[in-house]
């Protein structure tokens, strides 16, 4: 029987002859098609995975270089464009849409052999928090399906919670990688803005927009990142640097002496009155056990926490406004059955029945702060938050290596709750847009277990393009500090 524990046993069991990339993807295909009920994929490349599996064992076993991610199988959030597949962005809009080229994050792991074996459910256009905003339906927690999986990218975080596939990509605009993993007990990793290229990245709020990692330890998603991550010509906002990822996440025994860190937790952030007294009182116990260790943990004060999540949610609505704009019914897409009398009639008609609920809103809500008279009041004072919130930062990270924070101010809640309360839905999201707004890296660590019997994150952040302290730190963290 297939068992996967980690990436560097797996290939390492592959060139000892103990496994092959046939059997593992015909594990997880097996796997696959008995979890449909959990709803997690779009499409799933069946053949394609079979037949590339194939190949990877026939050179492997013929004396050829094997690839950084030799026979990994994973999964791609359906935002993420795959050439000769369909890339829908779980809408109605883009429903049978077949995308024309390849992401640069997919191109990279293909190079590294890397086997992609489907789409994963999101909500629609990567907009909302629970994955119910998808044309495809929502996706189930496994565990515990009378609850949501996370979003936006729920499918891409079930498909590694319930052992679909090895890792995972999905996209980050507000905590889209980082809330689910939370809620599904996994890691889940964002880069600092512009370390993953975002061409074949299907917009939604440009300036926020990166993709991230799904997986079992920081160290997989740590191997992950080091392939995807670098400059490409495609993207005029990626980081430019040749400063390579490392791809080890703690040090090797006996070499080194231990790391101490200094840590900051921010007092605003864990005494707000949205946070769960049991996750409060966890990170705070958290805190003192590290300092017992021998790390440096210290509260600061942060007065912009209110702040955060308007100046975030006017700045993506409003991208999301001019970024929608291309789906109108002419070029490519969903195209309305009835005949309009003249093109702004067909543009309405295309737009209305192609886009869900939420979208909608976000477009509506983005479209008014951009107008004349509203602009400055809304648009130009949440720009001018962003750039308080990166002069603080920068000031936080002079003195500390990292904050720690909670992930989401509570555990995975019940399915249409957020109907009925949408605002808190958005408020929600209160710790996790912090880390897009600013650019930085953040991690959200499987690291606790609540009363109620399901799993939440620790979120650590540090300075931006310093994944390897981050990587660094959420291995030692996971190491030594997990408490289930």
């Amino acid at each position: 029987m297939f068992l996967f524990n980690d990436i560097t046993q797996y290939q390492e069991a592959l060139q000892q002859g103990q496994t092959t990339c046939f059997e593992a993807v015909s594990h997880y295909l097996e796997k696959i098609t008995a979890s449909t009920s959990l709803n997690a994929f779009v499409d799933v490349f069946a053949a394609e995975s079979i037949d590339r599996a194939k190949a990877l064992d026939a050179k492997r076993n013929g004396g050829g270089a094997c690839g950084k991610l030799h026979g990994v199988i994973v999964a791609i959030k359906d935002v993420i464009c795959y050439k000769g597949h369909r890339v829908t962005a779980a809408s109605e809009i883009l429903r049978n849409f077949v995308s024309l080229y390849s992401a640069t994050a997919v191109e990279k792991l293909l190079q590294e052999d890397a086997i992609i074996v489907g789409t994963c459910n999101c909500d629609e256009f990567a907009m909302g928090s629970t994955n119910e905003n998808s044309v495809y339906g929502r996706v189930l927690n496994a565990l515990d399906a009378t609850r949501v999986s996370g979003g936006s990218s729920g499918g891409s975080a079930v498909a590694v919670q319930a052992g679909l596939c090895m890792v995972s990509l999905g996209s980050d605009t507000g905590g889209s990688v980082r809330q689910p993993a939370d809620f599904c007990g996994i890691t889940g990793i964002k880069p600092s803005y512009g370390t993953i290229s975002r061409h074949g990245l299907i917009a939604y709020a440009s300036s926020f927009d990166q993709i991230g990692i799904f997986s079992q330890s920081a160290r997989d998603a740590a191997l992950v990142l080091a392939v995807i991550s670098g400059p490409d010509d495609y993207d005029s906002t990626v980081n430019r640097s040749t400063r390579p990822v490392v791809a080890a996440t703690t040090p090797s025994p006996g070499t080194t002496a231990p790391v101490r860190y200094r840590m900051a937790l921010l007092k605003n952030a864990l005494e707000h009155k949205s946070l769960d007294p049991e996750i409060k009182s966890t990170v705070y116990e958290l805190g003192a056990r590290l300092t017992k260790d021998g790390h440096e943990v210290r509260e600061l004060d942060f007065s912009l926490i209110d702040y955060i999540v308007p100046a975030y949610y006017v700045l993506t609505t409003a991208e999301a406004s001019s970024n929608l704009s291309r789906y109108d019914g002419v070029r490519y897409g969903y195209r309305p059955k009835s005949t309009a009398e003249d093109l702004a009639e067909f543009y309405k008609q295309t737009r209305s029945e192609g886009f869900g609920k939420e979208v909608k809103k976000r477009i509506l809500l983005g479209t008014f702060v951009l107008s004349e008279g509203y602009y400055d009041a809304y648009f130009t004072k949440a720009q001018q938050i962003r750039r308080l919130l990166i002069d603080q930062t920068k000031e936080i990270f002079d003195q500390f290596d990292a904050l720690l924070l909670p992930t989401v101010p509570t555990t995975a809640f019940e399915a249409g709750r957020m109907e009925k309360d949408p605002i808190a839905m958005y408020l929600a999201d209160i710790y996790t847009v912090y880390a897009n707004l600013t650019g930085t890296p953040a991690v959200s660590l499987p690291l606790f277990r609540h009363s109620n019997g399901m799993p939440f994150g620790l979120q650590v952040i540090t300075k931006k393009y310093n994944e390897v302290t981050l990587l660094e730190l959420s291995g030692l963290l996971e190491q030594n500090y997990k408490q289930y």
